[in-house]
């Protein structure tokens, strides 16, 4: 992998992890296309680390709220196990703290519900994921599933589900969604704001909603692969690609941000959709053409 190739690379990433049209999906043909030497998981999980860093840099007040509120609910917790005991001792009933006591709290609570079933699929298909990327027929046919979702999710009613509202079953079935979207050609953003609309979210709080849950996501992906960095040798060169790749998709993607919160207000995802269709049209076409 070259320089440019890295930058290239964190160029598609940045774009096509915010719009709604599959990041792992269009680096996969990126690499095909162009014939790149394979780099691995690990690279695609750099990537994603700098798109992380920009769903930091739009988020951070959130963030650093559900920070301050998921360390209160862990002290509450601790509070009400303390009380039991206590309780218990002493033959009183009574006298807990309420531990989900505001909308910072919810939202907590909804992202670790999304990122249990995420997790689980994500462990159990990780090299199902890795062999599928390899595979060009794949994500053409799952661009073409983003463009039916994209399609859907613009003619989704309005919702006025915020975090107080929203169910725990809501945020499962929308981290079902997400674990499913780590398929190549499977827009992530894509496939769980089109979950979160279905499920009656307001359109601007399920833009937030599905970033802010990447981050988990994202960061499990990380851990994942530490075991093949302390026993994969890089050269000096090859780090200082990743590192310019992941910095490349982290400016990329912060701009990427403010637009898709333009275009899911506007209700604009039926181009994304188009656009999809036809690459992963043409995808699909290659595939056959070439067996």
């Amino acid at each position: 992998m070259s320089l440019l190739e890295a930058i290239l690379m964190g160029i598609v990433q940045g774009v096509t992890e915010f719009l709604p049209v599959s990041s792992s999906g269009h680096l996969a043909l990126f690499k095909i296309f162009f014939d790149i030497d394979d780099v691995g998981l690990l690279f695609d999980v750099i990537l994603h680390l700098g798109t992380l860093l920009a769903v930091f840099a739009v988020y951070y007040k959130d963030i650093w709220k559900m920070i301050v509120e998921g360390c209160a609910i862990i002290a509450d917790t601790c509070r009400n196990i303390a009380i039991f005991f206590q309780n218990l001792a002493n033959h009183k009933k009574g006298g807990y703290h309420r531990v989900i006591c505001n909308g910072y709290r919810k939202f907590v609570m909804l992202v670790i519900m999304s990122t249990i079933p995420t997790g689980i699929i994500g462990v159990l298909g990780a090299d199902l994921i890795e062999m599928s990327t390899k595979i060009l027929l794949v994500p053409g046919i799952c661009l073409m599933t983003t463009a039916i979702l994209l399609f859907i999710a613009d003619r989704c009613k309005e919702g006025e589900k915020l975090p107080k509202q929203v169910t725990y079953s809501n945020a499962f079935i929308i981290g079902i969604a997400q674990g499913i979207a780590t398929l190549p050609g499977l827009s992530r953003s894509g496939t769980t704001i089109t979950a979160c609309l279905l499920s009656g979210f307001n359109r601007k709080f399920a833009v937030k909603y599905s970033f802010i849950m990447s981050i988990p996501a994202i960061l499990g992906s990380l851990v994942l692969e530490l075991s093949d960095v302390m026993n994969t040798p890089l050269k000096s060169e090859e780090i200082i690609y990743y590192l310019v790749g992941m910095l490349v998709a982290a400016v990329v993607g912060y701009i990427c941000i403010k637009a898709m919160l333009y275009v899911v207000r506007q209700k604009k995802f039926t181009v994304f959709s188009i656009y999809c269709f036809i690459v992963g049209a043409i995808s699909v076409g290659v595939y056959f053409y070439r067996v």
